[in-house]
């Protein structure tokens, strides 16, 4: 006569288990959920820089040095700068391809490309109004300069009119480059080159200065 009393205890045991069973299983597989890496941001073009540590450079550590292109060896930064005839500031510090920390003179495997071509065309002579105007004339509202970008051997134009600091953001924001290395562009008669941690411009195509600082995350804060 026990036996159906034992069979309602097994069965109850029974549902009890499955129900803690079903609570682990669905425990485990949100466990699991929470583990999964959050989608990675979409990647930014070029390289990505750890250039924090190139300002504060101890003295004593050596670094892979390039000179003339190519590479001679692990050095100081002074005695890669000594080998490449400059000073320790005309050298680009940051990461390599390798992931290893490197120097290079600026630009020593990108020089700078040649100009655009100009190709002007010759408007109608405009003859001017016999009656001089009693108030000048609205001087017209400059809206900026054609931007360029030399990629592949060419120019390719972005833009017919746009600012200069508008015109740094579409060629180079999100753009690291390696020491050395650079990219180049147009801004009017301006030639900007992109090198690490900044952007610099030339009237000449030859002699640059410093025209924005690049950050880490390879962007330009102080351009508008």
């Amino acid at each position: 006569m026990a036996f159906p009393n034992d069979n309602r205890i097994i069965l109850a045991l029974g549902a009890v288990l499955a129900v803690v069973a079903a609570v682990v299983i669905a425990l485990v597989f949100m466990g699991r959920g929470g583990d999964e890496p959050a989608p990675e941001p979409e990647e930014r073009a070029g390289l990505q820089l750890d250039v924090t540590e190139a300002p504060d450079l101890e003295p004593t550590r050596e670094l892979r040095c390039f000179v003339d292109g190519q590479f001679v060896g692990m050095a100081t930064l002074a005695d890669c700068a000594r080998q490449n005839g400059v000073a320790t500031e005309g050298l680009d510090v940051g990461l390599d391809e390798t992931g290893a920390l490197a120097a290079a003179p600026t630009a020593v495997f990108a020089p700078p490309p040649e100009e655009p071509p100009l190709e002007l065309t010759e408007a109608d002579p405009i003859n001017p109004p016999s009656v001089t105007p009693t108030q000048p004339a609205p001087q017209p509202v400059q809206a900026g300069a054609a931007c360029l970008r030399h990629v592949g051997g060419e120019w390719r134009q972005l833009s017919s009119g746009m600012s200069q600091g508008a015109c740094v953001q579409a060629l180079f924001a999100g753009t690291c480059v390696r020491p050395g290395d650079a990219q180049y562009g147009r801004w009017g008669d301006t030639t900007l080159r992109l090198v690490p941690r900044r952007v610099e411009q030339s009237q000449d195509n030859s002699r640059f200065r410093t025209l924005a600082e690049q950050d880490r995350n390879c962007q330009f804060p102080g351009l508008r």
